[in-house]
């Protein structure tokens, strides 16, 4: 009989392989890198990269180290949990700017004390 890991698991449990799934995915986006060029890389199949981009807890943890190293050579868990790679402070700092357009004249004018 087949047991399915996302059974047997905490909701917490749970919410932390879907946030380490997101993280991957993250990293994957900050670095460029198609899917399924990062399953290429790590000998994977492009299904099995998307299981661990969505946080599938069945998974063996083997396999997410090849996706890490495959996305990140050099990178650990704890690089990616604390976000300290390089391309995720550059993503977060894209994503934190935001254009601002010029006020008009009636604003600035509103302005002026």
């Amino acid at each position: 009989m087949k047991i399915k890991q996302a059974d047997l698991l905490s909701p917490s449990l749970l919410q932390e392989c879907s946030q380490l799934g997101q993280r991957l995915a993250r990293l994957r986006i900050a670095r460029h890198i198609k899917q399924t060029d990062a399953a290429l890389r790590a000998g994977l199949s492009r299904n099995t990269v998307y299981r661990i981009e969505h946080g599938d807890p069945g998974l063996a943890i083997g396999q997410v180290l090849r996706y890490l190293d495959a996305i990140a050579p050099g990178c650990t868990l704890l690089d990616l949990l604390s976000e300290s790679d390089p391309a995720l402070v550059a993503l977060s700092v894209r994503e934190q700017s935001k254009r601002v357009r010029d006020l008009s004249s009636a604003e600035l004018e509103a302005l002026d004390f």
